[in-house]
């Protein structure tokens, strides 16, 4: 793997990280509501779910390729 692709993984890891926090700071107002959407909720978990797994993913493609 090329460095400008290491660098652009790098990036969407960036990238996904930061949505990851924001799901997660979503996730946590919705819960602390008297009024809470639980099909909201279980769709933003699933999602922040995804998201993890994704970075996960990309975080081994990189340290396969480093090694």
């Amino acid at each position: 793997m090329e460095d400008e692709e290491i660098e652009g993984i790098k990036r969407k890891i960036s990238e996904l990280q930061l949505e990851h926090r924001d799901l997660d700071d979503v996730i946590n107002k919705l819960q602390e509501s008297p009024i809470q959407d639980e099909l909201q909720l279980r769709r933003l978990k699933k999602r922040k779910l995804m998201v993890k797994d994704h970075i996960a993913m990309l975080e081994r493609q990189i340290s396969h390729d480093i090694a």
